[in-house]
């Protein structure tokens, strides 16, 4: 761990051989100066520039939230769980395994909303995507009944479904050739309409109380404010969303691969591993309750276990936490981006692609250039400086991935 002084800001940093880029160290310097950030700002290996503040921040504040550190897909994490199968299970071929989870799972980009679009339901959507969204229904009413320009998220059709980007649905073997589900995903589009409307809401509030802030995206909601109440709630609402999107998710996958395999997959309920890495709650550090933003970020406590992800060629890791106070009982959420969308898909051509991915079922096409292994970081180095955060339980390395 590194520990910078910006002043009287402190920033303590998991980074020793990860590379981290100026612009995410400028966003940093920012953060950490916001008189309400204590007692310091926290900065997980797979740190990278995000909206407002870097992916990958452990940010503890008083009387404050800000809304854009939270980010635009609240609750967004991962599940995985072993299964009942192992390598010798599975067929030579999987790309009959990959097309039924991608026809039971619906991916990609979504912008109507309507009964076309490839990435949410139609109009009649499963039985038990009804079912969960009627049990989510009370809390969503509640929500725009007070801020009614958030009714516009397509909520009820996005339950159950992946997204783009990172998002990614993947089968895996661990060391001992046991067959593991897991899959990425968060709030969709009611998670996005919440975060964009309240990052306005706070906007607006620092324009009304003549307050700067070092970026506009790092305007707050005070505590003890309507807006802040609100937004507390609307966000405990999407993290509640969030994790129900992936347990549907997950049956569907292992229905899916039920029917693809020809014999039951099942799950241990106990096993399952489910841990949201974008999110704001209630926290005690230090002697104090703090509110605790993780953004790109994921709770280890002692014993604790959790995801961290790497790329769709690499690997991917069940770890158990260690509890480390000076990261407020935090790990890294994955392996972190080392450039832009836009520089992947001008630096790595489809060759390169298939290489990187050689022995994973997955798309292999211009389309997922962005989301190719060389585009992220080096998953062992972001795991080796975080020696002191987590231990390794589990490696997986996948043999199928799902892409949005």
């Amino acid at each position: 761990m590194q520990v910078h002084r910006e002043g009287a800001a402190v920033i303590k940093v998991w980074s020793d051989g990860v590379p981290v880029e100026e612009k995410a160290w400028q966003q940093l310097r920012n953060v950490a100066r916001l008189d309400f950030v204590s007692p310091h700002l926290a900065v997980m290996p797979d740190v990278h520039w995000g909206l407002g503040a870097t992916i990958g921040s452990v940010i503890p504040t008083k009387g404050a939230i800000v809304p854009a550190a939270v980010g635009v897909d609240i609750g967004c994490g991962m599940v995985a769980a072993p299964t009942d199968l192992q390598a010798v299970d599975l067929p030579e071929s999987l790309r009959g395994v990959r097309l039924a989870i991608e026809a039971a799972v619906p991916h990609g980009r979504t912008n109507s909303g309507g009964p076309g679009d490839v990435g949410a339901w139609g109009d009649t959507p499963p039985a038990a995507v009804g079912e969960a969204w009627q049990a989510l229904r009370s809390g969503y009413d509640r929500i725009v009944g007070r801020h009614r320009k958030i009714a516009k998220a397509n909520s009820a059709r996005h339950l159950g479904t992946l997204g783009s980007g990172n998002h990614f649905i993947e089968v895996c073997l661990d060391d001992t050739d046991r067959v593991w589900v897991m899959l990425h995903s968060g709030s969709r589009g009611i998670g996005n309409r919440i975060g964009t409307y309240f990052i306005q809401r706070a906007r607006e509030q620092m324009k009304r109380r003549r307050i700067d802030v070092p970026d506009r995206d790092l305007a707050f909601l005070p505590e003890r404010t309507e807006d802040f109440e609100d937004y507390v709630t609307a966000v405990g609402w999407a993290q509640r969303y969030a994790r129900t999107n992936r347990r549907i998710m997950f049956e569907r996958v292992l229905s899916a691969m039920t029917a693809a395999l020809g014999r039951a997959v099942r799950v241990a309920d106990d096993a399952v591993v489910d841990c949201h890495h974008n999110y704001v709650q209630e926290e005690r550090h230090f002697g104090e309750t703090v509110w605790l933003t993780r953004k790109g970020a994921v709770s280890a406590r002692r014993g604790e276990l959790g995801i961290i992800p790497g790329s769709m060629g690499t690997r991917s890791y069940i770890v158990r936490g260690k509890g480390n106070p000076e990261s407020f009982h935090t790990c890294s959420h994955g392996a972190g981006r080392r450039m832009s969308r836009k520089a992947a898909r001008r630096r790595f051509t489809i060759e390169d692609h298939a290489a990187a991915t050689a022995g994973v079922e997955c798309r292999k096409d211009a389309d997922v250039l962005d989301e190719t292994p060389g585009a992220y970081k080096d998953i062992d180095a972001v795991m080796a400086a975080q020696a002191d955060l987590v231990e390794v339980v589990h490696t997986l390395h996948q043999v199928v991935c799902v892409k949005g």
